[in-house]
């Protein structure tokens, strides 16, 4: 690398589409063992590499054998702190002690408190000058720190103990957002339905506060992020619903029979990347259309200045079960 060349196995994280990757292959790379949190980026880097005719990697979860044994790791900086320092630890725990870390990212996202996180990992890390509004931080000389993730944090919901287990690029974290605490208020109002599914789940607050309230309910939580579904398995756990809360990564609403649903909860994301975007979220809500049952329910949350009023009432009447300056949660029923 320092010639020049890469070596003959080199690892990629946060590969949105592919570009590292293939790019990599292409540099002399023989074998890349990549990881990517999104379902929907792992299928692009398919895509990608099939049009090109390019081979040589291969898909792995985000653990120890990802690293195990890696000299150079490649990695896409996460914009979240807790998703660096989760894959800081692997790879400073489960990596070759001579690996190199070599990070990049745009610098309007990136911050001190990057290198300061590598530093509890490596005990050697600076950066390159930037270059094209981008800068790379090198991370060398590992530290053995051991795996703190996922971790866990206890909550009261008005006398409903919840226990939120997270991996560290799961949306909120061990915390329970503003917005999924504002559809959790209204669980009781929700139909009773013997089965639901709790769409973009995160950590599965949502799907594992129905489960702990309704006994005979069971849940299937979906989300594109492997974070989000390794989290959710395991607030299930924690939380003695896993015999009734299933997760699956998928992209949306994948592989659910139309009009199947009784009962759909969503609080979407508001953004893509760094991005503020509603696409993802009318998608999802699109999705959800097709997928509900007739007299079947879409309880959502969503940021009250968005537009998503009219293609809610698309789906068929809905009703506005509470709006504040910041949330608005409205129920649908599929006609």
């Amino acid at each position: 690398m320092r010639g020049g060349r890469l070596p003959a196995d080199v690892v990629v994280i946060g590969d949105r589409h592919g570009a590292l990757t293939l790019g990599a292959l292409q540099a002399g790379a023989e074998r890349v063992r990549v990881h990517q949190d999104s379902i929907v980026g792992e299928r692009a880097l398919d895509a990608n590499a099939a049009e090109l005719g390019i081979a040589g990697f291969a898909h792995h979860g985000l653990d120890a054998s990802l690293v195990e044994g890696a000299r150079l790791v490649l990695l896409q900086l996460p914009r979240s702190l807790d998703a660096l320092d989760e894959i800081a630890e692997l790879v400073a725990t489960h990596a070759d002690e001579r690996v190199r870390v070599v990070a990049g990212g745009r610098v309007k996202h990136m911050t001190m408190g990057m290198n300061a996180l590598l530093g509890r990992s490596f005990r050697s890390v600076h950066a390159s000058l930037g270059r094209r509004k981008s800068r790379v931080l090198h991370a060398e000389d590992p530290t053995r720190p051991g795996i703190s993730w996922p971790r866990t944090r206890r909550h009261d919901l008005d006398g409903l103990p919840l226990a939120v287990v997270a991996h560290g690029a799961a949306f909120a974290g061990t915390g329970i957002d503003i917005g999924a605490r504002a559809l959790l208020a209204h669980l009781d109002a929700m139909p009773d339905a013997s089965h639901a599914i709790d769409l973009a789940c995160g950590t599965g607050v949502l799907g594992v506060a129905l489960a702990l309230l309704r006994p005979h309910v069971q849940v299937l939580a979906l989300d594109a992020s492997e974070a989000a579904i390794a989290s959710t398995r395991a607030t299930a756990e924690a939380n003695g619903v896993a015999d009734r809360v299933g997760a699956r990564r998928a992209d949306g609403l994948e592989g659910v029979p139309d009009a199947s649903a009784p009962l759909i909860l969503l609080n979407p994301p508001f953004h893509i990347g760094a991005a503020v975007h509603t696409g993802a979220a009318e998608r999802l809500i699109g999705d959800a259309g097709r997928a509900l049952a007739p007299g079947g329910e879409l309880w959502c949350v969503w940021n009250s200045h968005l537009g998503y009023r009219q293609q809610l009432d698309r789906i068929g009447p809905t009703r506005q079960v509470h709006r504040d300056p910041k949330f608005t949660v409205t129920a649908t029923r599929r006609t």
